[in-house]
């Protein structure tokens, strides 16, 4: 293997841990005013989702000032497509290996709220849909300011939204200086690790010789989707099954609205928009199966192995649509 890109992958690995410890201790103080203001499971994870996706956020942040911009839409698109199948199959593995479940029984449905459902994912489509509404038609195609503020807009929305629909009585929970250092040192952690990671996958498509689209769409992407793994396979494990699975869905909405919005502001042309228009149906295509999954399963289940499996394989679907038709 070329020495400079092992430099550079080793490089890209260590920016995305570091993005992803400042993101867990910048969560750790919205985790306790999740607490302290008695917001449910689904709404807490769309508050804490303003710390969880920082490292999407921050990435794309980063593109945009170095003038990468391409970096960030493709891992925009890229982490709202493969979290969905992956995060769901780590949390429904980890539900099987609860104290609760038998163990070594992979026949558990993995139950979800319903309550994720109006919180979480409906709020999600609808702003899928006003993605699409203000990139893709002719007119006005591209990212732009309007759009950015736009997209801004409607994430305080779907949050305020989400923290006041079944607020609960809070508790009291007990503050700590220590714990006020480490979140800023969580956000200097993350601000470093944004900045190279957008470096690092910038370097690796140069010595590769791809567009950096497709390195933020499954270089970048793939690779942070990894620390969120092990995150949701431990609260899982817990039996906080619902916080595990909606936080997926949380995180994209927040990627598809703040880490959208530092791209927008950079007015971000879609040059080639068959590729985009592909990547945002198939954004859209998950969430749908996602929402219908929690519909139907109601109120026994949410994901069944088999349902699990569908989201895997629409992933499967998508990386074959892109192989052999977008990018041929």
């Amino acid at each position: 293997m070329n020495i400079n890109l092992l430099f550079w992958i080793l490089i890209l690995l260590a920016s995305i841990w570091a993005a992803h410890w400042g993101s867990d201790k910048l969560a750790e103080p919205l985790n306790k005013l999740r607490q302290q203001w008695g917001l449910t499971e689904a709404a807490g994870a769309a508050f804490v989702a303003l710390a969880t996706a920082s490292p999407e956020i921050g990435t794309n942040t980063a593109s945009a000032i170095q003038g990468l911009s391409d970096i960030g839409l493709g891992n925009l698109l890229g982490s709202n497509i493969v979290s969905v199948p992956a995060i769901v199959t780590v949390a429904y593995f980890a539900a099987q290996k609860n104290s609760q479940n038998k163990p070594d029984n992979f026949s558990q449905p993995l139950k979800i709220k319903l309550e994720a459902l109006t919180v979480q994912t409906i709020p999600y489509l609808l702003i899928i849909g006003l993605a699409a509404l203000l990139t893709i038609p002719k007119p006005w195609r591209g990212l732009q300011p309007i759009d950015g503020w736009l997209m801004l807009v409607a994430y305080f929305i779907y949050l305020a939204q989400a923290i006041i629909r079944n607020q609960q009585k809070g508790t009291k929970v007990n503050w700590k200086t220590e714990e006020i250092i480490v979140a800023i040192a969580g956000i200097l952690a993350l601000i470093i690790g944004a900045y190279f990671t957008v470096t690092a996958t910038e370097k690796i498509v140069s010595i590769l010789g791809i567009a950096k689209l497709i390195g933020g769409l499954f270089i970048t992407s793939t690779l942070s989707i990894i620390p969120e793994v092990f995150a949701t396979w431990s609260v899982a494990k817990s039996g906080q099954f619902t916080a595990a699975t909606t936080s997926v869905i949380a995180d994209n909405t927040a990627t598809m609205t703040l880490a959208f919005f530092p791209l927008a502001l950079v007015s971000l042309p879609v040059e080639n928009i068959k590729l985009y228009s592909v990547n945002l149906f198939f954004v859209a295509l998950l969430g749908v199966f996602y929402s219908l999954f929690i519909y139907f399963g109601k109120p026994k289940y949410s994901f069944s192995f088999k349902e699990v499996l569908v989201l895997n394989s629409i992933y499967i679907i998508y990386l074959l649509v892109m192989i052999f038709g977008v990018l041929r």
